[in-house]
């Protein structure tokens, strides 16, 4: 089969590419503003790329094309394909059909920490020999690709997926892991957010019911016991036998983010411990989760905590990216204000009474939009400093972190904007930058002013 993907350089349709082509199909694609890591990615399994949508590209004359679902009404290219006729797909409804079917598809859903849990789980699972197949929204380091098929050609019938809660296509908008089908799924947390497709945290949960209601009663739901939203989704009906996690009295887990120590107990019961390279308590919780996840398909605890020792987290989580005249660069994908807060706060921890230089774009759509804009100084306390990168936002940046005060500054210029941390950066400083997009190349170009 010969596909071509709109859209094939977003994290998940990007993915899905290699799977298609790993599997034997011939795949071809096209999208703008294009950076790695999927570029490279694409380039390295022989996708071929078309730059833009024109609507010349029918000429490929593939047997069907998968929507992207940045891809909206008014593309050139869709609207050919709509007035040809032409067979088309949502991603997420190809993949349900073409790879997940008959698979035991373990899941992770969640506001926050998808892809870092689903990376845990899937080494995991390597860890111990089960060679699973995986799509994960980022690179995890044990692997250096977002998604495979299953590894060293072994079949194996086990596949780990992020799954988003962010609409299909323009053609399906509901949320993707609809048409996933899994077998042990977990709800790591649920907050409001993307507020370009969602009304309120309400709507959000209805989405999330809509997933536990395709569970079969043989599988496992663990869910967050601490996150009020999760319990009112499981109170509106399940089928599953369901584990809370994060619980005192029940799964819990503990440790000590200055001598990187991990402890997993049930209640009072101690169930063993592991030195690891994370940080926070947001990573405790998610390692717990994969834990219990892997522990369905038969992984001990114990063989699951020896995997976390080597693991190696995800390119864009805490991700150092060089370090120049004592001052240590890292990048990190964390956009929303609670990941920005639980972020800073697992760096603070580690890091003692250091200087954190916090770097943030409020690029997603949520925070164009401006709707969790007012949270956004008490997320930044941990920082000693805070530099924002406020172009193309629809309100005032300066306004916002005014609360601040002197330790805010605000630009719309990127040069201007690194030329202001090199400024003020010193020997020791931890410099975070956050975003969800590539941020103009800004740790090249920080690490570049660091060194001059």
């Amino acid at each position: 089969m010969h596909i071509h993907i709109l859209g094939i350089c977003g994290t998940f349709m990007g993915g899905l590419a290699q799977l298609a082509r790993a599997a034997g199909h011939r795949v071809t694609g096209c999208d703008s503003s294009v950076y790695p890591p999927m570029s490279t990615q694409l380039e390295a399994a022989q996708i071929e790329l078309v730059e833009g949508y024109a609507a010349a590209q029918i000429a490929f004359e593939p047997d069907c094309y998968l929507v992207g679902n940045a891809i909206s009404r008014g593309n050139a290219l869709l609207e050919e394909i709509l007035n040809r006729g032409l067979p088309y797909l949502s991603g997420p409804q190809w993949l349900a059909e073409h790879v997940l079917k008959g698979r035991w598809v373990l899941a992770v859903a969640g506001t926050h920490g998808k892809t870092t849990t689903a990376a845990m789980l899937a080494w995991i699972l390597e860890h111990a020999g089960l060679s699973p197949g995986f799509l994960i929204g980022g690179v995890p380091r044990n692997f250096s690709v977002s998604a495979r098929l299953s590894g060293d050609d072994s079949n194996s019938p086990f596949f780990v997926i992020e799954a988003d809660e962010y609409d299909s296509a323009f053609c399906d908008k509901r949320s993707k892991f609809i048409h996933y089908s899994p077998r042990t799924a977990i709800l790591n947390n649920l907050e409001f957010d993307h507020a370009d497709i969602f009304s309120d945290l309400a709507a959000i949960e209805t989405q999330f019911h809509h997933l536990v209601r395709t569970l079969p009663s043989n599988g496992l739901l663990l869910s967050n016991a601490a996150e009020g939203s999760l319990e009112r989704v499981l109170a509106r009906g399940c089928w599953t036998p369901v584990e809370r996690f994060n619980d005192p009295q029940g799964w819990h887990a503990d440790g000590d983010d200055a001598t990187g120590s991990l402890q997993l107990w049930q209640g009072e019961q101690a169930l063993g411990s592991v030195q690891w390279g994370l940080s926070g308590a947001h990573n405790r919780l998610n390692a717990l989760a994969a834990l219990l996840a892997a522990r369905h398909v038969g992984v001990p605890f114990a063989q699951g905590l020896a995997a976390l020792a080597t693991f190696e987290n995800v390119k864009r989580r805490m991700e150092l990216r060089g370090r120049v005249r004592g001052v240590e660069v890292y990048d990190d994908f964390a956009h929303h204000p609670t990941a920005i807060a639980t972020t800073l706060g697992g760096l603070r921890r580690k890091v003692g009474g250091a200087r954190i230089l916090a770097v943030l774009e409020p690029r997603s759509n949520t925070m164009k939009l401006g709707v969790m804009k007012a949270l956004l100084p008490a997320s930044l306390t941990d920082a000693d400093r805070v530099f924002c990168y406020a172009a193309n936002l629809g309100w005032d940046a300066a306004e916002v972190l005014a609360p601040l005060g002197e330790k805010a500054i605000v630009e719309d210029d990127l040069a201007q904007l690194v030329a202001q941390i090199a400024g003020a950066a010193r020997a020791g400083d931890q410099v975070l930058v956050m975003s969800n997009g590539g941020f103009g190349g800004i740790h090249d170009k920080l690490l570049a002013a660091l060194d001059a």
